[in-house]
């Protein structure tokens, strides 16, 4: 492949999650090399000093280590050049760190494919969104086969305060799965309990004041229930991510291994419905609006 490897990392995502976490990178002084479909995104990281690339390629050949921080499998695999001739000559000789989220079989198919074409793969999904994104505060799953994995430890400690190892891939995105299905029905169940408050005449401000100073209090709680009184659905986490690649993931993965997830099913549903309202590109304390559309259809069915 042509071009010198000059960077310390090359990274393909800027997405709402992707910038911030690539911002993080060159304001720790690491050398980055940058690019997104939408050339717009990777403006900013410019401006804060990293190199912006015209076409993939360009980051594989300055970067033997490249950070994945894409929407899905899809996006992956078209990047890659998965499946077509040019894959074995991106990913030979370099370090894949796939920080998305995608299904754990296909994480696992994708490692053997890279580690066949002669390329090491860490498996490195985050905990968090945007706002935790920004401050550096991410929490790092990570799987893979050493050394690649302590090779990319530094990179992943500017992004995010904790950095856990699960040993063999695809335990890193099994385990941000289990944490997102609580992630999930806690939001959910926030929601829920803001619209029960709400509908009975209850001040919502005193019901964030008495959740805030009580044992459920949490970042999340704190941050997600102040944009259910002001109805902020600015996107922290969309819900067209929680629905396609995290419901539809636990779910899936559930039934392959002949689990119950009640909640989440009952989750999935109310996200699905929130996506049906036009409310895809929204956060996902939207899903508030979901619940109340199921009560509105539950005053009408009890006035016929």
């Amino acid at each position: 492949m042509a071009g010198e490897v000059v960077m310390d990392a090359g990274f393909i995502g800027l997405g709402v999650m992707g910038q911030p976490m690539a911002l993080n990178l060159t304001r720790a002084g690491m050398k980055i090399v940058v690019w997104n479909r939408s050339a717009a995104r990777s403006e900013p990281l410019r401006a804060a000093g990293a190199k912006v690339a015209a076409r993939p390629i360009e980051v594989f050949e300055q970067a033997r280590t490249v950070i994945l921080m894409l929407a899905n499998d899809t996006a992956i695999d078209a990047v890659l050049g998965r499946g077509t001739p040019v894959f074995e000559t991106y990913v030979a000789r370099h370090a894949i760190v796939h920080m998305g989220t995608t299904s754990p079989e296909y994480s696992r198919e994708l490692e053997a494919d890279i580690r066949a074409a002669g390329g090491a793969y860490v498996e490195a999904p985050v905990s968090g969104s945007r706002k935790p994104a920004e401050a550096g505060r991410l929490v790092a799953m990570v799987a893979g086969e050493p050394p690649g994995t302590e090779d990319v430890l530094p990179l992943l400690r500017s992004m995010c305060h904790e950095t856990i190892g699960f040993g063999p891939v695809p335990n890193a995105l099994l385990m941000k799965l289990s944490v997102n299905l609580f992630l999930i029905t806690m939001v959910t169940g926030l929601a829920e309990a803001a619209h029960f408050a709400d509908r009975h005449g209850l001040d919502l401000q005193r019901f964030v004041s008495v959740l805030n100073a009580g044992p459920m209090a949490s970042s999340v709680s704190q941050t997600k229930a102040a944009k259910l009184v002001d109805r902020d659905f600015t996107v922290q986490a969309a819900i067209s991510d929680v629905l396609d690649n995290n419901c539809r993931r636990i779910a899936e993965a559930a039934r392959a291994a002949g689990i119950a997830s009640p909640l989440l099913d009952v989750c999935h549903a109310l996200f699905g419905e929130s996506a049906a309202l036009g409310l895809a590109g929204t956060d996902m304390v939207a899903v508030i609006r979901a619940i109340e559309e199921r009560t509105a259809a539950t005053i009408r069915a009890t006035l016929r």
